[in-house]
């Protein structure tokens, strides 16, 4: 027996199976084609007490889905609406909302495939025939490349393998990403030569 599907995706998975920014997915949400929602412990709302998964305001917390990326990773929710209910509650305790970050966020997945089926994304591009690379390695130096000519070698190598990690998931259709050990090892002769050019 195999294991159940899953239950929910984060906005980081959805914009790697969808090959989109996450401001898309923020900008579809608001206009109501799928919810995006958090689990939450016992909050207050006047005098209801909500737990559990909610549905959040996208508007809220739209700062957090800068197009540019220059969005904060936090924000506070302070309209929230239990999943099966049509009218938002105003968050009362804790006093300025429920601090949220954006890994907190996911999409319930029979919402994801509903969407998925809508706008046609389970049909698969065709393999281009002799086609050998998995991963757009050319596209990855390419970017490592910019990275560093317009903000400088990253403090730690393991935060520029984090860093590429996140440009492999924003341009994955599948879903699929090199480990950081690959990674890591693309990266250690330049970043060897970058800190220690002698």
């Amino acid at each position: 027996m195999g294991l159940p599907p899953r239950a929910y995706y984060s906005l980081f998975e959805a914009a790697a199976r969808w090959d989109c920014s996450l401001s898309d997915i923020a900008g579809w949400a608001s206009v109501g084609r799928f919810d995006i929602v958090s689990g939450i412990g016992p909050a207050l709302c006047g005098e209801a007490l909500l737990a559990g998964f909610v549905t959040v305001s996208v508007s809220d917390i739209l700062p957090m889905f800068r197009r540019g990326g220059t969005g904060s990773s936090h924000g506070h929710l302070r309209r929230i609406r239990g999943v099966d209910a049509e009218d938002w509650s105003v968050v009362t305790e804790p006093a300025g909302g429920l601090a949220i970050t954006l890994e907190d966020l996911v999409i319930m997945a029979d919402q994801v495939r509903r969407f998925e089926e809508e706008c046609s994304l389970l049909q698969r591009p065709a393999v281009h025939v002799g086609s050998t690379a998995k991963y757009d390695w050319d596209g990855m130096y390419r970017a490592l490349i910019r990275r560093v000519h317009d903000q400088g070698v990253p403090s730690t190598q393991a935060a520029w393998v984090g860093e590429m990690q996140e440009w492999f998931i924003a341009r994955s259709k599948s879903g699929e990403v090199p480990d950081e050990r690959t990674i890591r090892r693309r990266l250690n002769p330049i970043w060897k030569a970058l800190r220690d050019p002698c």
